[in-house]
């Protein structure tokens, strides 16, 4: 809980300084790279865990992972180094990113469906979710066949869940209550 307030902390304050100085976007382009490097690759996130691990080694590390982002990313690694709160990049990158689309009025709708959408199904995804939140949104298609057909749809800490195995879990829950 207190490593998660400090990444909201750090990320407010890049932020701020990205908003200021007009590179947001450009920020925001970098924290998403930054994000997606360290939930898909498994090495990564564990040097940056790993207390064995010298601050140099690590800072040596990021620098060429992340050496096409720009000077106020930079700037961030170098502070969560000095500060021995290296750990939390991954965190910090993607409240930055959650802060971002929030202050430019955007989100992330996260479909789960058993097969890929089609564009027209996209379209009206985005229709729905912009009528229901008032906001516009990126949309992101998570492919689970398990889920066997219709769809999960979530936006921020809202959910419908109109899956085939939702609808089984249901009746298979109603039928041994009786």
């Amino acid at each position: 809980m207190a490593e998660s307030r400090a990444a909201i902390r750090y990320a407010k304050a890049v932020l701020s300084l990205a908003t200021e100085q007009k590179v947001a976007d450009v920020v925001a382009g970098d924290m998403k790279e930054v994000s997606t490097a360290i939930q898909n690759n498994p090495e990564l996130a564990t040097m940056l865990q790993s207390p064995v691990i010298r601050s140099a080694d690590k800072k040596a590390v990021l620098s060429q992972v992340f050496k096409g982002a720009g000077k106020e990313t930079q700037n961030l690694i170098e502070t969560l180094i000095t500060n021995k709160r290296v750990s939390l990049l991954g965190d910090v990158a993607s409240k930055y990113v959650q802060l971002y689309d929030t202050l430019r009025g955007s989100q992330v709708a996260r479909v789960t469906t058993a097969v890929a959408l089609t564009d027209d199904l996209k379209k009206n995804v985005l229709a729905k979710v912009q009528e229901l939140t008032g906001k516009t949104a990126e949309l992101e298609n998570i492919i689970d066949t398990s889920i066997i057909g219709g769809f999960i749809l979530r936006v921020g800490d809202l959910e419908y869940n109109a899956s085939i195995v939702s609808k089984l879990n249901n009746l298979k829950r109603e039928f041994s209550l009786n």
